[in-house]
């Protein structure tokens, strides 16, 4: 099948993507105006450095350190009236979710704005769906985005992370939401789905945001290219294989929609499923991918 490209929403009135290049990104969230790393923005920037300056609320600088982690570690030098924490909204027909954004100290957020789309077709796979009371489980779930659609769609969520104060985040998000019941489990997703798999539990919907690297509460080593392949196989043994659904998200640079493609059809043992990018589109015009999905449903 052929890649899909998919566009993070253009009438979103809370975020925008206001330039990009030279490995940054501008972007702006609610009324804040950030710029912070952004390795995939290879081409030269439409706006000075001088404009950027002078827009940006706050400027993400890293910091050397090792690469036992995704994240490129730094502090934010923020302008004056810059906030630490403030809220955004994002609506798609009936669902209305909001996030408590903040500045941490590994350049994001709170917040994946490409993920939209994702969070779209969750909301509606679960919507159309005939079968009642349907079980999701999110993994790697950062602050719930996912978690947040699935659960406004009348969703069972079972959320996993392994980083407690992730945890409290996406709580947040669920009460500002005014959503509730999100199951909350502080845990390695490796050992957690293996437990599932002992249980026998069914999912009927699993969303998986790997890391390329990563720890889990007691130290457990997540190494993409080792792992994954191993909880997708586990994950294949709780997915109802009826009417259930899979989205796999994959951030890591070097990794192709046609590899997420071939991974998810070995081991799901599927003739079909969608494979595509995810872009944002700057005030310029030029597409910046953000992520590769594939998304498969029975």
């Amino acid at each position: 099948m052929e890649t899909i490209l998919l566009e993070t929403p253009v009438n979103w009135n809370d975020y925008e993507l206001i330039d990009s290049g030279d490995g940054e990104k501008l972007e702006r969230f609610g009324n804040q105006i950030l710029a912070r790393p952004e390795p995939q923005a290879i081409w030269r920037k439409a706006l000075s450095q001088n404009d950027w300056k002078q827009l940006a609320n706050a400027y993400f600088i890293k910091k050397k350190g090792n690469r036992e982690s995704e994240n490129e570690w730094g502090e934010w030098v923020k302008a004056s009236g810059c906030k630490e924490q403030w809220v955004l909204g994002y609506g798609y027909k009936q669902m209305q979710i909001k996030f408590r954004l903040g500045l941490t100290s590994f350049k994001h957020v709170g917040l994946f704005p490409e993920q939209a789309t994702n969070w779209n077709y969750i909301y509606d796979t679960i919507s159309q769906s005939k079968q009642p009371k349907q079980k999701v489980l999110n993994l790697f779930a950062y602050t719930g985005g996912a978690s947040l659609a699935a659960r406004a769609a009348g969703a069972e969520v079972t959320h996993v992370d392994s980083v407690k104060q992730t945890i409290t985040w996406s709580r947040e998000n669920m009460e500002l939401s005014k959503l509730s019941d999100i199951r909350w489990i502080v845990d390695d997703a490796v050992k957690f789905v293996a437990r599932e798999v002992r249980r026998a539990n069914i999912y009927d919907g699993i969303i998986l945001d790997p890391p390329a690297y990563g720890r889990g509460p007691d130290g457990e080593k997540w190494i993409l290219e080792s792992n994954l392949c191993p909880l997708l196989e586990n994950c294949k043994s709780i997915l109802n294989p009826n009417s259930g659904f899979l989205i796999l998200n994959l951030y890591s640079m070097g990794y192709s929609p046609l590899i997420a493609e071939s991974l998810v059809k070995s081991i799901f043992q599927v003739a079909f499923c969608e494979p595509g990018e995810l872009f944002v589109t700057d005030r310029a015009k030029r597409k910046l991918p953000l992520g590769v999905f594939v998304r498969l449903k029975f």
